[in-house]
């Protein structure tokens, strides 16, 4: 049942069960989708029996799963990309899961080739005061570092559908926007006179706002596009340690007292990088969990269509309002980096 709606020329979202919306898609009709599975009770996002984050245990979750994997599949055009943010599990007693790999299984049993993953880095003080895991913290590390163990980093597990991709995506003039902090860019050490970080930093952020300012319109041949060149070596990388943790769309007032919270919305430079990399103006983009929206307004405001899904009520509220705010994204200073 669709409990709410929005529709507009760029974008529909609803306030639904993903898996009832799901199957009213045509085939193939999805150029990319990107979002951010509940990681099997690690977090409880609702008190619906419909929620993926209840299920009674990990074989329950990924049998649930497995069904919006299917689907997913049946949706998305050949040789397009479905981008799923994920982390390893590690329980309240310390117990590992292996949850990206157990994706990665899935997603080859119906229809996608994985094609590798990224690593993004977070702060482990940041962690642990998020997670509470004993195992992460200093003073356990005095008293018996045998229990004392790294931050999980996210990672972003990248898939591509079967099939022989009829329209590629393509990026004739090359990139001219970096979605992330400021880069230590690798090219210019060389007008350093000595190793100085600060000045290092500094000199790649002049740099930078100088190749961002003087390629915002580039129309030229992509070999020549300096800033494209910079921001590829960055975006190729296997470990994104240069992701705004903060960046994020407003989400505080989508939380309700009668459910244990978890809301911390993807960040926007991880979506931005895949939008930007893996799907051409106008497409289709797709998330069957779009919690305040991000997944749906980082798209709409880079030029291509969205759909949307989302079960809690007061999450969908949220992307309505963000949402209203999708065409003011980059008034403000369209060369803007930080």
């Amino acid at each position: 049942m669709v409990h709410n709606q929005v529709i507009t020329d760029d974008y529909a979202i609803y306030n639904s069960d993903c898996m009832e919306v799901l199957p009213t898609l045509p085939d193939k009709s999805i150029g990319l989708s990107v979002y951010s599975p509940p990681f099997a009770g690690l977090y409880n996002y609702s008190s619906s029996e419909r929620d993926f984050s209840n299920c009674d245990s990990r074989e329950q979750f990924m049998e649930m799963y497995e069904f919006l994997i299917k689907e997913i599949g049946r949706v998305t055009k050949n040789g397009r990309i479905s981008a799923v943010h994920v982390m390893e599990i590690v329980s309240r007693n310390g117990a590992y899961w292996d949850f990206p790999n157990a994706v990665i299984e899935a997603h080859s049993r119906h229809g996608f080739e994985y094609k590798g993953r990224i690593t993004i880095w977070k702060e482990p003080l940041q962690v642990r005061l998020r997670t509470m895991l004993k195992s992460l913290t200093h003073q356990t590390l005095v008293e018996d570092a045998t229990e004392c163990f790294p931050a999980t980093p996210d990672y972003l597990l990248l898939f591509r559908k079967k099939g022989v991709c009829e329209v590629p995506v393509t990026h004739s003039k090359g990139l001219k926007r970096y979605y992330g902090a400021i880069p230590i860019l690798p090219d210019t050490t060389q007008f350093l006179d000595n190793s100085d970080t600060e000045e290092y930093i500094e000199l790649s952020n002049t740099v930078l706002r100088r190749l961002q300012k003087q390629y915002a319109n580039y129309e030229g041949d992509h070999k020549a596009n300096i800033l494209s060149h910079v921001i590829y070596r960055r975006y190729m990388s296997s470990v994104w340690d240069d992701i705004r943790i903060d960046e994020v769309l407003p989400f505080q007032e989508s939380k309700d007292e009668e459910d244990e919270k978890h809301v911390h919305p993807l960040q926007l430079d991880v979506i931005d990088r895949v939008i930007e990399l893996y799907s051409n103006p106008n497409d289709t983009v797709l998330t069957p969990f779009m919690g305040v929206g991000s997944e749906v307004f980082s798209p709409v405001s880079l030029g291509r269509k969205a759909i949307g899904i989302e079960l809690k009520e007061s999450y969908f509220r949220q992307a309505i309002m963000n949402l209203e705010k999708v065409g003011e994204r980059f008034k403000e200073s369209q060369l803007s980096l930080f």
